[in-house]
């Protein structure tokens, strides 16, 4: 019984499907009989609406065709009678022009000659004006590069004199320690007490600094601000600085360690006292000369025996490393003039940088004159090349009006109307009886 339900039920759907689909159908039938309707409708009404413009159009191009024609006609009469009228009134006032234009190519040359004279007076005195401040400008910039190269001169002058003063002094030092070499004091007696010593190293130090710096960039025995006195200061460009340089001569026990007969624990004292001797000279050093801003944050500690320096750096490193961290630099006389001869350079190259700043003010200054100068040469030039231009358009405009005189005066006379086309029309001269 249920499965017969269920059949009735499968069989009534279908049929409620078919229907619809049949419907459906119908209604697509009906649509697309109204488009086709429709598009002949608007096919027809758009043919219509066709003929109606066209007919329309037909009837606006009669109507402006009779219209343009008669006033045509009216201006062909009009431009007749103004022809006739002008032909009359041509002749004489362009007699009157013609002088006119005579007098005024006249007065323009006139013009433009006094024009171009004054121009090229007003050029010349420019030039001259300009020539003139270049050379005061340039004997300026000589005198004061002479005044410089005299000053430096002077002063290399008094350097080299103090310089031949020194060796002077040096030399007869030199005689006496060589007339002492054949007596019986011995270097270790001389250099025995510590004040000769320090003797020793300060007139070495004062020598090599002598002899290689002016004597503006240095200064002996040169007290600080907290009353201490350093044997010598050399003043440099910043952002160095003055630079303290001390005379250190650790000799005793030098000689200790290579002292003949000294066993193997004397030398290690020795050596041991050696390292802490130069430690303490580089530590006081270090606390006593460098003092920023007043000096440079480094000091040189100058060794007068190169036999001593080479110790220290060959089997001291310990104490070289110490003393660079202390910013203290040991030096020898070797090592000092190397260091003299940088500074030197130095100096001499902020020198010459002063001198060529001036020169390069100097010529920055004349620079900016002569772009002044070439840009009024420019502007004069361009008046110049406007008023030829000028001369040259009156010229031109002259000429067209003397062909249109001598057109006038042959009877040659342009019409215009539409009906000649543009043609010449020439007339007769009227001849005398």
């Amino acid at each position: 019984m249920l499965e017969t339900l269920v059949v009735i039920a499968a069989c009534a759907a279908l049929a409620v499907l078919m229907v619809t689909m049949w419907t459906s159908l119908r209604q697509n039938r009906a649509l697309s009989s109204l488009e086709s309707q429709l598009t002949a409708a608007q096919a027809a009404l758009q043919a219509e609406l066709a003929r109606s413009l066209e007919d329309k159009h037909r009837g606006m191009l009669g109507d402006l065709h009779s219209g343009l024609t008669q006033h045509g006609d009216r201006i062909g009469g009009q431009l007749t009678q103004s022809g006739e009228l002008l032909r009359g009134s041509v002749g004489q006032e362009l007699t009157a022009t013609r002088d006119t234009l005579h007098a005024l190519k006249l007065s323009l040359s006139e013009t433009l000659a006094d024009n171009r004279a004054a121009m090229t007076r007003q050029l010349v005195e420019t030039q001259n004006q300009l020539n003139t401040k270049i050379d005061e400008r340039l004997d300026q910039i000589a005198g004061k590069v002479n005044e410089r190269l005299d000053e430096g001169f002077r002063k290399t002058n008094e350097t080299f004199v103090s310089v031949m003063q020194r060796l002077a002094t040096i030399d007869e030092a030199q005689k006496k320690i060589e007339n002492l070499t054949g007596s019986v004091v011995s270097l270790q007696e001389l250099l025995g007490d510590k004040r000769s010593r320090g003797a020793f190293g300060e007139v070495q130090l004062e020598a090599l600094v002598r002899n290689i710096l002016p004597p503006q960039a240095f200064e002996m025995q040169f007290t600080l601000s907290t009353g201490v006195r350093a044997d010598c200061v050399l003043r440099l460009p910043d952002p160095t600085g003055m630079v303290a340089v001390d005379s250190k001569f650790p000799l005793e026990n030098y000689h200790r360690m290579f002292a003949e007969g000294a066993g193997e624990a004397d030398r290690a004292i020795a050596q041991k006292q050696f390292r802490a001797d130069v430690r303490k000279h580089v530590d006081d050093i270090a606390k006593k000369y460098i003092i920023p801003p007043e000096t440079s944050d480094g000091a040189v500690m100058f060794v007068p025996a190169e036999a001593v320096f080479a110790e220290i750096h060959a089997y001291h490193s310990e104490v070289v490393d110490h003393a660079n961290a202390r910013r203290v630099w040991i030096v020898s006389p070797t090592t000092l003039m190397a260091v003299l001869n940088t500074a030197r350079a130095v100096l001499k190259d902020v020198e010459t940088r002063k001198q060529v700043h001036v020169i390069k003010e100097a010529l920055g200054r004349l620079g900016t004159d002569f772009r002044r100068f070439d840009d009024r040469m420019r502007k004069l030039a361009d008046h110049i090349r406007q008023a030829h231009e000028d001369a040259d358009d009156v010229q031109k405009s002259s000429r067209k009006i003397s062909q249109q005189f001598a057109k006038i005066e042959a009877a040659e006379l342009e019409d215009h109307s539409p009906e000649s086309g543009g043609n010449v029309v020439r007339l007769e001269a009227e001849r005398k009886p």
